[in-house]
């Protein structure tokens, strides 16, 4: 009787210190938090509009989820799937009355052991994408006048339409690189 209140005493230890692990493991450092916290507020309608591109790119090239709406001021995948690790994903833009934007960042997933990619890693991968485009990938935010030259984008669907999926540039082979695409899309 006693082996088996010790084996599952042990049992339990075990899990604790297994999870634990876990928890150290998914630990973001200082740095990415406060990039990914960091507000992303375009300065100009071109700055805007450049952004709001990258802005699809980036999730078209990370999101195992398909593009589920796109508008002038919200990108959305479909997602997440229960029991998935793979990370969904909302991208806001809310226009102010001074002629700026605010981009806003939101990803989940429907896993009780976490996220992969991490939430924190994620939301600043993203900042540092829109701020410094392609490439460019920077841990210092730069001035709003260092930021290289990006065409327009493509004109928005008008507001509150959806836009289908299928009209969507979309990633290849996510079965082969979950997450990624084969050949990243960059902003015409």
């Amino acid at each position: 009787m006693k082996k088996k209140f010790f084996g599952a005493g042990a049992l339990g230890v075990m899990s604790l210190a297994l999870l634990s692990g876990c928890a150290v493991q998914d630990q973001v450092s200082s740095t990415v938090m406060e990039q990914a916290t960091q507000p992303l507020t375009c300065m100009s309608k071109a700055e805007c509009d450049a952004w709001w591109a990258r802005a699809q790119v980036w999730v078209t090239n990370h999101s195992e989820y398909k593009l589920q709406t796109v508008t002038d001021s919200i990108i959305q995948t479909a997602g997440p799937s229960s029991g998935k690790r793979a990370l969904a994903y909302q991208i806001t833009k809310t226009p102010t009355n001074e002629g700026t934007a605010t981009i806003g960042f939101a990803a989940h997933c429907d896993n009780p052991l976490g996220c992969q990619p991490n939430p924190w890693e994620a939301g600043a991968d993203f900042k540092q994408f829109i701020r410094n485009g392609p490439g460019l990938r920077k841990t210092a935010t730069p001035q709003a006048g260092a930021m290289p030259p990006v065409a327009p984008a493509p004109a928005p669907a008008p507001s509150g339409v959806q836009v289908s999926p299928l009209e969507q540039p979309a990633p290849l082979n996510l079965e082969s690189q979950p997450g990624q695409s084969v050949t990243p899309l960059t902003p015409q």
